[in-house]
């Protein structure tokens, strides 16, 4: 994880400075939230205790619908909606102190799984929870960029957010597959991983005993192994833009109820990624910036 954290970063550093400098390039302003870093940071070492974040990766509610979402025959374009795998609720991705991550103790080895102590555990389950919630907001990005550029009137912003939409498909590739590690062995252990603090159980998803969810469809649940596979991350074909037509494999959803701007930011929001803001003008403005977008409408006959 640590190499594609950091990869994930960097690219996404550049597309925030690429865009802003594309923005001054228009004679518009640079998009900032400086003012709205107010959220302390972890106390664990190695966090920069002199920088306040708009963020908070300390106590999340993962939605992990989309994990069946990306396995199923069926379309959210169409209304289908899907359960949780999970459910993580209130639970840290990052260590949020030192005894969550002992700075001084040594990590194990790969050949020391599964992993048999308790603290050990609760870091595992902080890194399970990371892979999860990276695939959920990459995710959103994968869906985002394709529905904004229905929406662009310039051939050159229709570039930039099919390059960078590109990129965020990518990340969650890469992401979809390194969270399927965290349920299965050896990092979900042959019994499962439960983190001691929390609760929060990880159980490995290969095993048949595992397979099955009350609220997957009587087709979904069918199709048997393939909706809890977890090495399986590539779209399976849905049905697309008319039932009629032939099941293809897709990013979804493509419609902006559901994976636009506004949606995007309403699932950060219930995801408890900001939470500690409490200047509600950081929300006004998320939102206000949300709907421009989703209301920007192309012109059919340029």
């Amino acid at each position: 994880m640590p190499q594609y954290i950091s990869d994930n970063t960097d690219d996404e550093i550049s597309h925030s400075t690429f865009l802003n400098a594309y923005l001054e390039s228009k004679g518009e302003e640079p998009v900032s939230f400086e003012a709205f870093q107010t959220i302390p940071p972890s106390k664990a070492t190695g966090a920069n205790q002199n920088l306040m974040r708009i963020t908070n990766l300390q106590s999340l509610n993962v939605d992990t619908s989309w994990y069946f979402r990306y396995r199923s025959t069926k379309n959210p374009d169409f209304g289908a909606q899907f359960p949780q795998l999970l459910t993580i609720k209130n639970q840290p991705a990052i260590p949020i102190s030192d005894s969550d991550s002992d700075p001084n103790a040594l990590v194990p080895l790969l050949q020391s799984l599964p992993i048999t102590d308790p603290k050990a555990h609760r870091m595992q389950a902080i890194a399970n929870t990371a892979g999860l919630h990276f695939a959920f907001i990459e995710q959103g990005g994968s869906s985002l960029y394709p529905i904004l550029a229905l929406k662009a009137t310039s051939l050159e912003v229709l570039r930039i957010l099919l390059s960078i939409g590109g990129v965020e498909i990518n990340h969650f590739s890469v992401w979809h597959d390194k969270g399927g590690n965290a349920i299965t062995q050896p990092l979900a252990g042959p019994n499962g991983l439960t983190d001691p603090e929390t609760g929060l159980t990880f159980p490995d998803f290969n095993n048949p005993a595992n397979q099955h969810n009350a609220n997957l469809s009587a087709s979904d649940q069918a199709a048997g192994s393939q909706m809890f596979q977890t090495n399986l991350f590539l779209p399976e074909p849905v049905a697309f833009l008319r039932k009629q037509l032939p099941p293809v494999s897709i990013i979804r959803p493509t419609l902006a109820q559901s994976g636009g701007a506004v949606a995007t930011i309403q699932a950060f929001i219930a995801d408890n990624l900001f939470l500690g803001q409490k200047d509600q003008r950081f929300f006004r403005k998320v939102l206000e910036l949300a709907r421009a977008a989703d209301e920007t409408a192309r012109d059919l006959d340029s």
